[in-house]
């Protein structure tokens, strides 16, 4: 129970990594508002669905509000809402470039512009926002999704350092997890999955779960002496 008592806010939470994480943090104890766009595509005790855009501002005022009035606290704020509009950046339109910015950069700034400063008034508070390896080492077709995947980094540690600002002992992080079997990488050919799981030491993907174990400890108190920093779960990949 490592999460006993704390309130999770977790955006893209209706499947995949967010339901993981959701599943799993009110398994740990926490009260956990699951946000997304989409219903959930599961049933969990303390986990409660909040209909969300994250580009939406006055939505995440919502949410936000939602959930002070409810629980009258948030421990831990988890930015997974992510897109992909994958294409070649001569190929790229308009359209692709801004989405990919307003969900997986704004988005992520939208909620935590609020939780923040909330957190540091409430006297701490853990800020964990989903990038990718993609962020690290780029990627061809996805200058979009690397673009704002390398910005969640740079938001974190300047975070990292606002929110703790005149004690507020608000720990801002990052994940950058490699390519993991979620629903997206189920319809990728067994050729291909092949080959990205020979691209890491390990010499297999990730699982869902295994994200979601580390998103788990850095909401924890075990990691109560880690901040501003982006840890890799990508089994060791080499690119």
């Amino acid at each position: 129970m490592r999460l006993e008592g704390k309130v999770a806010i977790i955006t893209g939470a209706a499947k995949g990594l967010g339901g993981e994480m959701a599943q799993l943090f009110a398994k740990e104890g926490a009260k956990v508002i699951a946000a997304d766009v989409t219903e959930l595509s599961y049933e969990a005790q303390n986990v409660e669905y909040f209909p969300l855009n994250v580009t939406d501002t006055a939505a995440c005022e919502a949410l936000f509000n939602h959930a002070k009035e409810k629980y009258g606290r948030i421990d831990v704020l988890v930015n997974n809402a992510g897109i992909t509009r994958d294409a070649l950046t001569r190929k790229m339109t308009d359209d692709q470039w801004d989405a990919v910015i307003a969900v997986n950069l704004k988005g992520v700034f939208n909620l935590t512009r609020l939780v923040g400063p909330y957190m540091q008034q409430q006297g701490g508070g853990s800020i964990i926002s989903i990038s990718s390896v993609v962020g690290v080492f780029g990627n061809v077709g996805q200058a979009n999704y690397a673009a704002t995947k390398a910005g969640i980094m740079g938001m974190t540690k300047s975070w990292a350092k606002e929110f703790a600002m005149k004690g507020g002992n608000v720990r801002v992080n990052a994940i950058a997890p490699g390519y993991t079997m979620t629903d997206i990488l189920k319809t990728v050919p067994q050729d291909l999955l092949d080959k990205f799981a020979a691209m890491t030491m390990l010499g297999r993907l990730g699982q869902p779960h295994e994200i979601a174990n580390v998103a788990l400890f850095l909401a924890s108190d075990e990691a109560s002496y880690i901040t501003g920093q982006t840890l890799q779960a990508d089994g060791g990949m080499r690119l």
